[in-house]
């Protein structure tokens, strides 16, 4: 069931603040008229098609990075082409360059490398909001994604349409084939669409548009050309099946498992704006590996999300900050009480039965999205180490989760939004709803900007009364012109709690902020660009209303003119007593003073065949008995062999001499200690594409983490101060807190794209694990341990094909047409 509750006084606010904002000035809109095909253009990157020659062409192109509104020369110009038919929208560029000049690195798709680009961008709501790109990279590699002011660009999204490219003497030319399926829009009579086109000259980073672009204010979909002469299309049946079938074999601590899975994606359009997406017995068997670490810390460790159906298109849901896709399938959220001699065999993850979601909007602006997925019933296995004995306890319930999303944009760049979500268990677990509404409004200058949100949470834990939260954002930004400044507030009182579905690390919490800062839009001197920002920090306890923490400091990034080398300093301070109520685990605060880090990095230009990326940063405490160190370097080389291979390697090590926290616990107190921190992490990154359609990729990583704790202990005094007067020490306490934590993981991958859409992915990999109170272990000496656990490889692989409706549609009607 969904609940929609807001308090009056945030309608009223929200209803204010729609009312003081304008609508977007109009701006000169370059037009471009769209000849139909008598017959459609090969898609093979030759202009020699009937199709291009009495097409009209879109030149012009003038620059908006780093520079604004600069031309090329005659022999490096654009000139672009478009017609459509029944079925499609084709693009013909003629890109001129000297290709000596061009960079043209293979990489996989949506990798936006050292490689020159074109892209094409179309709006068939003309509403400044809502973009569809389209890139092709003169090495013949794709990227597509999605864009609006409200999300920025998600690459995540993709397609199925058709390109080529071809080189020649005077630079290179992109044919496109971008099929109605894989845009939304109604049946029109006379349509006007948004249409961008886009060039990028890789080796000095500069980028250029047909219809000029202001980057000092307002977004890039303000600035689109009219495209006109869309006559007489329909909106196709979007129906797109993706059958797969995926074989597995699992080796761990000598027990092997085989595993023939079968399913199938389907996306299916139920109108002209709105697709229907679903996961019928999902798969995510070939998901990438989370990078672990070690957590001290009182707060949960999360990771991104790597399913693919939860990372594509799922822009709505990330409104109002209620989605957080990982809770889908997430660790079973149940516990036992174990008797004495039992131990429990929990599994990590429940299984998602299946997943759907529905999105899309219409020609006014009005966007919804729901989507609804369900987990199985999860049992732990209880065993008891006298008998041998096992019983089975539920963890996890058959639980429903599901989102709905309703947003109106209007005026170009702003958008109003009502959000909610819901986790239904059976049984004696908890639900749990969330609301939110959430308001982004821009002023018709580009140079004003409010964020608001107006969050409500509903728990109900079955065996307690039902907790009511809330929480709220207020932002205001200049956000145009060199000169930019805002302030925030955010509140969140003590029963906010969306994580059932959502992400919050914290509640209890009233902070405000306040920035500035400076940038250049246009060389200046020796810097291509740089920007320099200040910021300041108040932050205070909603129950009890106290003091919590306060910081202040600044930010330096710049971009040299010459090499296109950047690099950038920050600083950071915290001046007099901070209070950590979070650290104890029970509400006391725990008391630092004088925090001090500041930091530096150095990215040398990814261009050349050699680079770098190099990062420090330093912090300590000026406090009376304290003698905290902190210092974290990381180096980062990367090697682009040739235009196939590129080879990133990276080593991190990090250390806090004299940190002090949370240790372990006894007797129901929070026992804190001194204790002294090093971490390394090694990882190498490898791609070889030999070419668009096939690829390798190598991920490598190793992570060694040790904490040593001084052998006297602490525990808290109400006042936030440590004593050592309980006389706790490494030896009386019931669980040593030193920890020597490793991870290995390789990830070895070739993917073969063998018709268009379908792929053919094969993946090995393993993994090992290792924690221990070894911590006396040098580096050395614990990887030897680390390489006596278990290892646990894993092979699979996934046939995924493509199939389109308008496909099979068009061959059967060939088929009746030759009989």
């Amino acid at each position: 069931m969904l609940r929609f509750i807001l308090p009056k006084r945030s309608l009223l606010l929200l209803s204010f603040l729609i009312f003081v904002v304008g609508t977007v000035n109009s701006q000169d809109k370059k037009k471009l008229n769209i000849l139909r095909a008598e017959k459609a253009p090969k898609i093979d990157g030759k202009l020699n098609d009937t199709a291009w020659r009495n097409a009209d062409f879109a030149t012009g192109f003038v620059e908006f990075e780093p520079g604004i509104g600069n031309t090329r020369s005659q022999d490096e110009r654009t000139e672009v082409k478009i017609s459509y038919d029944d079925r499609a929208i084709y693009v013909g560029a003629y890109l001129y360059d000297d290709p000596e000049k061009m960079m043209s690195q293979l990489t996989a798709r949506d990798n936006f490398a050292q490689s020159d680009f074109f892209m094409v961008v179309l709006n068939p709501n003309n509403d400044s909001q809502n973009d569809t790109q389209f890139t092709v990279f003169s090495s013949g590699q794709q990227a597509d994604a999605i864009a609006n002011p409200s999300i920025g660009t998600d690459r995540s999204w993709n397609a199925v349409w058709r390109s080529a490219v071809q080189i020649v003497d005077d630079g290179w030319i992109v044919e496109i084939e971008i099929p109605y399926r894989t845009l939304r829009f109604p049946e029109q009579e006379n349509p006007v669409w948004g249409i961008q086109f886009r060039r990028n000259y890789r080796r000095e980073r500069s980028n250029y548009s047909w219809n000029p672009i202001d980057p000092t204010k307002g977004t890039e979909g303000l600035y689109h050309g009219e495209l006109l002469g869309l006559n007489d299309i329909q909106p196709p049946v979007r129906l797109n099946l993706y059958p797969f079938s995926t074989a597995i074999l699992d080796e761990f601590n000598g027990e092997t498992t085989s595993e023939l899975r079968f399913g199938m994606d389907v996306k299916y359009g139920i109108t002209d704006n709105f697709t229907l997406d679903a996961t019928l017995i999902p798969d995510f068997s070939q998901a990438g590996f989370d990078n672990i670490v070690l957590n001290l810390g009182p707060f949960e460790q999360t990771f991104q999300e790597q399913r693919q159906f939860f990372t594509e298109g799922v822009d709505l849901f990330s409104k109002g900050g209620l989605f957080f896709s990982r809770r889908i399938g997430n660790d079973p959220t149940g516990d036992v009480d174990l008797n004495d001699n039992e131990i429990i065999n929990k599994p990590d993850e429940v299984n998602v039965l299946n997943a759907v979601k529905l999105s899309g909007r219409t020609k006014k602006g009005l966007g919804v999205g729901f989507l609804n997925a369900i987990t199985e019933k999860t049992y732990a296995t209880i065993t008891d180490t006298n008998t041998g004995e096992q019983r089975e306890e539920v963890v996890e319930p058959l639980a429903n989760y599901n989102i709905l999303v309703v947003d109106q944009q209007f005026g170009g760049n702003s958008a109003v939004s009502l959000i909610n979500t819901n986790v239904t268990r059976s049984g004696e677990f908890r639900d749990a709803n969330a609301t939110a509404l959430v308001a982004n409004l821009v002023n018709k200058n580009n140079t004003y900007r409010v964020d608001t949100e107006l969050r409500m949470s509903n728990v109900n834990d079955q065996n307690e009364d039902l907790e009511t939260g809330f929480s709220s954002l207020f932002r205001f930004r200049k956000v145009g012109g060199n000169f930019r400044y805002g302030f925030d507030h955010q509140y969140a009182d003590t029963k906010f709690d969306i994580n059932d579905m959502g992400l919050n690390l914290r509640n209890n919490r009233n902070d405000f902020g306040a920035d500035a800062s400076y940038q250049i839009f246009e060389p200046q001197g020796r810097l291509n660009s740089y920007r320099i920002n200040g910021f300041i920090n108040y932050r205070r306890l909603v129950d009890p209303s106290t003091f919590s923490r306060f910081n202040f400091g600044g930010r330096y990034r710049a971009t040299t003119r010459k090499g296109l080398d950047s690099y950038g300093f920050r600083l950071n301070v915290e001046p007099g007593k901070q209070y950590d109520f979070f650290e104890s685990r029970d509400g006391r605060p725990f008391i630092f003073e004088n925090a001090v880090s500041l930091g530096g990095n150095i990215s040398t230009n990814y261009n050349r065949v050699f680079a770098v990326d190099i990062r420090a940063n330093m912090g300590t405490l000026f406090e009376d008995g304290r003698d905290l160190f902190t210092y974290d370097f990381e180096f980062q080389p990367r090697v682009r062999v040739n235009d196939q291979l590129l080879l990133v390697y990276s080593l991190n090590f990090n250390f806090r001499n004299g940190d002090r926290g949370y240790a372990t616990r006894e007797n129901s107190e929070p026992i804190f200690g001194e204790r002294n921190r090093q971490r390394v992490i090694n990882s190498l990154r490898g791609n070889y594409n030999f070419d668009p359609f096939h690829s390798l990729g190598l991920v490598f990583r190793h992570y060694w983490d040790t904490v040593i704790y001084d052998y006297d202990l602490f525990t808290l005094l109400d006042n936030g101060r440590l004593t050592k007067a309980s006389g706790y020490n490494l030896d009386n306490v019931s669980n040593n807190p030193n920890i020597n934590f490793s991870t290995w993981n390789i990830d070895l991958s070739y993917s073969w794209q063998f018709v268009q859409g379908s792929f053919l992915t094969i993946l090995y990999r393993n993994q090992l694990f290792s924690n221990d109170e070894n911590v006396n272990d040098n580096f050395s000496e614990s990887l030897d341990l680390l390489f006596e656990q278990p290892v646990q490889h894993t092979l699979s692989v996934r046939l995924q094909y493509f199939i389109d409706w308008q496909g099979i549609k068009s061959v059967f009607k060939k088929n009746k047409t030759t009989s």
